[in-house]
C-alpha cells in the first residue's frame, strides 16, 4: 500500500521554533488538503504530551507518525513509539517535519527542511532502520529511563542544557549555542567520575562524555563524528580535563569532525556506557537536548530499531 494512502497522524508542537510551527501549520494543512492526504493531527500542550499523543495514535491504529517541530518534539514522539507495546517500532513509519529551533537529528538522515522537498521525500517512500539509544539516570531519588535518537551528553553538555532550560532560552543554531558554551565555560567545574565501557574503566576529571546514535548535536557540532545510526553500537566520545582556553581554541574541531585528533579526546564504539560520580556532586545527564537528571547513569542500544522515512542517499 502506498504510504500516502496510509493512516497518518501528525503530532504538532505549536511552540516549536519560537512559535514558527503555530504560524506555518495552517499552510501545511492547505498543502495536505490539496493532495487529498488522509490524516489526523493533535497539538501538544505541555512537556511530555507528544509521548502520550504518539502512544494514543498507535493504540487507535495509526502506523504512520509525523512529528512537527524540532529535536525536542522528535525525542518525545520517538519515546512514545519505543515505550508502547502494541506494535513493534520497526513496523511503524516515522519521520520529522522540521520546523523547530533544533534540527540536528535530520542532518544525519538528510531530511529536508523545505516543505516541497519534504513532500517529495515522503512520496518516494524510502525508509531506513535506525538504532535508538537508552539512558537510565537518576532524578528525584528514583531511576528513570529515556530513549534518545541522536546524542546523550553527560558533564559539560548536560550542564549547558540545564543552564539554558533554567533561563528559558533555546539554542537556535550555531551562534547561540556557541554563546552558551562560552557563557557556561566560566561557570562549570568538572567533577571526578568513573566511566566503564565494554570491560574498560577510567576514573578522572572529564570535560564531557557523549554517547551517540547519530553524529550531530548543538547546532551542527559533530560531537560523535564516528556515529553510525545502524551499527548496533553507541559512539562514545570522552573529552578529559581541558583548560578553558583549550576548549575555546579547539571548538572548531567539533564542527569539522576532527575532535578525536585532540590528545585529551578519545573515540570508541561500544555496547554499554556506565558513568558514576566519584565526588560530592553528581554528573548531569541530557539526551537530545533535553535535561534529564544525573548519574549514576547507564547508556546502551535498545533491542528494537526505529523505521525512519528519509531520502535515499546516493
Amino acid at each position: 500500500m502506498s504510504a500516502l494512502k496510509g493512516k497518518w497522524f501528525f503530532i504538532v508542537n505549536p511552540a516549536a521554533g519560537n512559535g514558527a510551527v503555530q504560524k506555518h501549520w495552517p499552510q501545511v494543512q492547505e498543502h495536505l488538503a490539496a493532495l487529498n492526504w488522509p490524516y489526523e493531527f493533535a497539538f501538544t500542550g505541555y512537556k511530555g504530551h507528544a509521548i502520550e499523543l504518539a502512544q494514543g495514535a498507535l493504540r487507535k491504529g495509526f502506523r504512520y507518525l509525523v512529528a512537527v517541530g524540532g529535536d525536542g518534539t522528535n525525542n518525545e514522539v520517538i519515546n512514545g513509539i519505543m515505550r508502547q507495546k502494541k506494535v513493534r517500532p520497526s513496523e511503524i513509519t516515522y519521520t520529522l517535519l522540521p520546523i523547530g529551533t533544533g534540527n540536528d537529528w535530520i542532518r544525519t538522515h538528510g531530511i529536508p527542511k523545505a516543505f516541497d522537498q519534504w513532500l517529495l521525500m515522503v512520496a518516494a517512500e524510502h525508509t531506513v532502520q535506525q538504532d535508538v539509544g537508552v539512558v537510565e539516570y537518576q532524578s528525584g531519588g528514583e531511576t528513570h529511563t529515556r530513549f534518545f535518537a541522536n546524542v546523550a551528553g553527560l558533564a559539560y553538555d548536560a550542564f549547558v542544557v540545564r543552564y539554558a532550560e533554567q533561563r528559558k532560552s533555546r539554542f537556535a543554531g550555531r551562534l547561540i549555542y556557541l554563546a552558551l558554551i562560552v557563557s557556561c565555560l566560566f561557570r562549570y567545574k568538572p567533577g571526578k567520575a568513573t566511566i566503564r565501557y565494554d570491560g574498560e574503566a577510567e576514573t578522572g576529571y572529564f570535560y564531557t562524555i557523549n554517547g551517540g546514535v547519530c553524529r550531530y548535536a548543538g547546532g551542527g557540532m559533530q560531537i560523535v563524528p564516528h556515529a553510525d545510526p545502524s551499527d548496533g553500537l553507541l559512539a562514545l566520545t570522552i573529552a578529559r580535563r581541558l583548560t578553558k582556553l583549550g576548549v575555546l581554541l579547539n571548538t572548531w574541531r567539533f564542527y569539522n569532525g576532527s575532535i578525536g585528533k585532540h590528545p585529551k579526546v578519545s573515540l570508541h564504539q561500544v555496547k554499554i556506557i556506565e558513568v558514576e560520580s566519584e565526588g560530592p556532586e553528581p554528573v548531569y545527564v541530557e539526551a537530545d537536548g533535553e535535561f534529564l537528571g544525573h548519574t549514576p547513569a547507564i547508556l546502551y542500544i535498545a533491542q528494537d530499531k526505529l523505521r525512519v522515512l528519509a531520502p535515499r542517499k546516493p
